[in-house]
């Protein structure tokens, strides 16, 4: 065997056709490095728009003054399993990945369910001309329920988009199946 010449920056004696014995990284670990990167974003987004909706729920409601426990514990929970989603991300932690999945997306629907009663958007929906006249003008709702209506449908293309993030993540961290 012969040793490493200090002036030469490659070992003596491999004539370069050793690459079929190097390391390959295997393909879903790639998947894996690109899906957590897509998870951190949607995260970052999610908690921008879970800020937005702490606002939503801190507004007064038109029928009922009293204070909204249902969607402020809707935004604390969400914010939990946020953190505790984060935590699997990082730690490729696929039980905390799924509770985070299932948890957000129950806290997501009670917040929006919840926000939509306070301000009666559905009856507002219901109720205005846009639907008798097939005609597109929106000048029965309020600019508060239209801001409120286009915050709950970004809320749930991007709950979607994220469980589907998540899905696709703990797809490709699964070990792979054994052939027999």
């Amino acid at each position: 065997m012969q040793h490493r010449k200090s002036t030469s920056g490659r070992p003596s004696g491999t004539d370069g056709s050793d690459y079929s014995y190097r390391m390959v990284v295997d393909s879903r670990y790639q998947l894996v490095a690109k899906g957590k990167k897509c998870l951190s974003l949607h995260f970052i987004i999610e908690t921008v728009l879970l800020l937005i909706g702490a606002m939503f729920t801190y507004l007064p409601g038109i029928e009922v003054d009293a204070p909204n426990t249902v969607a402020y514990s809707s935004v604390i929970v969400s914010v939990v399993s946020l953190i505790i989603g984060n935590i699997g991300r990082r730690r490729s932690r696929s039980g905390l990945l799924r509770f985070y999945a299932v948890v957000s997306s129950v806290a997501m629907l009670l917040l929006i369910a919840s926000l939509a009663k306070r301000h009666l958007l559905l009856k507002a929906i219901q109720d205005s001309k846009f639907w008798r006249t097939g005609k597109y003008d929106v000048n029965d709702l309020s600019h508060f329920q239209i801001g409120l209506l286009l915050y709950i449908v970004t809320l749930l293309v991007l709950k979607l988009c994220t469980v589907k993030a998540v899905v696709s993540l703990l797809f490709n961290m699964a070990p792979p199946k054994k052939t027999s």
